[in-house]
């Protein structure tokens, strides 16, 4: 019993020195001196921020906001009226023109294809450079009936000559391009109808007068003859009678007899002569009415027939087209534009700073991003000006041509798009140069060859990265705002080392995404080495 009491002392004992010990040791880290406490509460002394030298490789680019959109977009609008089914009678001729169907957005047009109609009058799409202008018929000539010719042996219906002369082969193969798609060809109306009958009734009338004018010539000719003879006649008979009488009254009568035959003869030729003169003029001038008259009636019998109204046909410089935008519904009058028109390819549109499009170059690959993470491939076709999607139809002809190049390589297809640059303005500088003169944004356009998940996204917004360079292979880098010049502008960095820090001159490449190449000019600069970056 005594040293089990011996122990609970010991225990109790060493207990109270472990107390007393942690509660030393807490009142130590509790209770600090007014130096202690002032110093805790001062900021830490100002030293170099540093950043390590890393060795990577380096790719530059230009990252911009682009809109997909379709390629060559248009205006669509109708050169004129369409036409009337009526062919015997006049109603619906002069009508106001009304939508009877209208186009729809999104449809992809073919040649031959019926994009509307319009008083229930087909306007059928063919593929020419030459825009519709007027109405095309019998006698018709020119480059716009030449392509009509030529789209017409396209879709499989031939009208002979494609000489650009519209004559009998080509009305027939209207009619029939017309009935194949259900519809009849514009045929005479009654109004033609009504002016041919009027054309052949004035030829009649001409004839009429001519041949009464010759009629009457001739009797007046024959009248004249009789009066001659019989004015002879008397004439001779009282000179006799007076020469049986006195001598000096037969003289003076003989004298008188002939002096007043004399007169009256000579007016008779004078009468004559105006009367002949008068009668040619008639003739001349009834001859004239008929061959002006038979000149209109053969001038109208050469237009008169199938005819392509200039409503009924618009000509697209490439097919198919897509409806892109529709501004008529059906009852509309198709009075200016009643949609927009644009290629089946898909495009980028983009704007990136003067500064930027400074690096850039027709032919240049680029990365689409869509909103969804999801990457095309595309290539620079136009930069500047020629982005304009408003252009001429030859920037899409380029553009074609880029496209079908691409596959020979890049080093290829850049200096196939250097030359056609050069070409186009006049010096040895691109797009890129023309385009970025000033300091605003400038425009670009992108080829999309496969648009993949672009499909059906136009005007959807994308990421565009365009690669403008790359390092050869892994370089040394630091960040941009490791770089100072000094007084002599040569470019140096400051290096964290033994302590201390000292500058390294270098020289600077390519930089991307804030970092910059460097090489070392003087000393040593290494891979894990610290630059200074700031304070």
């Amino acid at each position: 019993m005594k040293r089990l009491g011996s122990r609970r002392q010991l225990g109790a004992l060493v207990g109270a020195v472990v107390l007393v010990g942690a509660g030393g040791w807490f009142a130590g880290t509790q209770v600090r001196s007014p130096a202690d406490a002032a110093a805790s509460r001062n900021a830490p002394k100002a030293g170099p921020v540093t950043v390590e030298v890393e060795r990577r490789s380096l790719t530059a680019t230009v990252v911009a906001t682009g809109t997909v959109a379709f390629t060559s977009p248009r205006p669509l609008s109708l050169a004129g009226s369409v036409g009337t089914g009526a062919v015997t009678s006049p109603a619906g001729e002069g009508a106001e023109q009304r939508v009877t169907k209208a186009p729809v957005a999104g449809t992809k047009v073919k040649e031959g294809d019926v994009l509307m109609t319009v008083n229930g009058r087909p306007v059928l799409a063919l593929a020419g450079s030459v825009p519709m202008y007027r109405a095309m018929g019998p006698g018709a000539t020119g480059d716009d009936v030449k392509q009509l010719q030529k789209a017409l042996r396209r879709l499989g219906f031939d009208p002979g000559s494609a000489g650009g002369t519209f004559g009998q082969g080509t009305a027939t193969a209207v009619t029939n391009w017309y009935r194949n798609k259900g519809y009849e060809a514009q045929q005479p109306s009654a109004e033609d109808q009504q002016q041919l009958g009027q054309l052949q009734q004035a030829v009649s009338s001409a004839q009429e007068a001519l041949l009464t004018t010759r009629s009457g010539d001739a009797g007046d000719g024959a009248g004249t003859g009789d009066g001659s003879g019989t004015g002879a006649g008397t004439g001779t008979g009282t000179g006799g009678k007076a020469s049986t009488g006195t001598e000096t009254g037969a003289g003076a009568g003989t004298g008188a007899e002939t002096g007043a035959e004399a007169s009256a003869g000579t007016r008779t030729d004078a009468q004559s002569s105006t009367d002949r003169q008068v009668r040619a003029i008639q003739l001349r001038s009834a001859q004239k009415s008929l061959d002006m008259a038979n000149s209109a009636l053969s001038g109208f019998q050469a237009t008169y027939g199938t005819k392509v109204p200039a409503g009924e046909v618009v000509f697209f410089p490439e097919l198919p087209v897509r409806l892109d935008k529709v501004t008529v519904k059906t009852g509309d009058a198709p009075s200016g534009p009643v949609g927009t028109v644009t290629g089946s390819e898909l495009l980028v549109e983009a704007a990136v700073p003067g500064e930027d499009a400074e690096l850039l170059r027709r032919g240049m690959p680029v990365e689409v991003t869509t909103t969804g993470g999801e990457k095309v491939k595309g290539k620079v076709e136009a930069i500047g000006s020629a982005a304009d999607t408003s252009g001429t139809q030859g920037g899409d002809g380029e553009a074609a041509t880029g496209a079908t190049s691409e596959g020979s390589g890049t080093g290829a297809a850049d200096a196939s798009d250097g030359a056609a640059d050069t070409d186009a303005a006049g010096t040895s500088g691109t797009d890129g140069a023309s385009g970025a003169s000033g300091p605003g944004p400038v425009q670009l356009r992108i080829s999309i060859p496969d648009p993949g998940p672009l499909a059906g996204q136009a005007e959807a917004s994308v990421k565009v990265t365009i690669e403008v360079g790359a390092s050869d292979g892994k370089v040394l880098t630091v960040p941009l705002a490791a770089i100072r010049t000094s007084a002599d502008g040569k470019a140096r960095v400051q290096v964290e080392r033994d302590g201390g820090v000292r500058d390294v001159s270098v020289t600077v490449g390519l930089s991307a995404a804030g970092l910059v190449e460097v090489k070392p000019a003087g000393g040593t600069l290494e891979q894990g080495d610290k630059v200074v970056v700031g304070k």
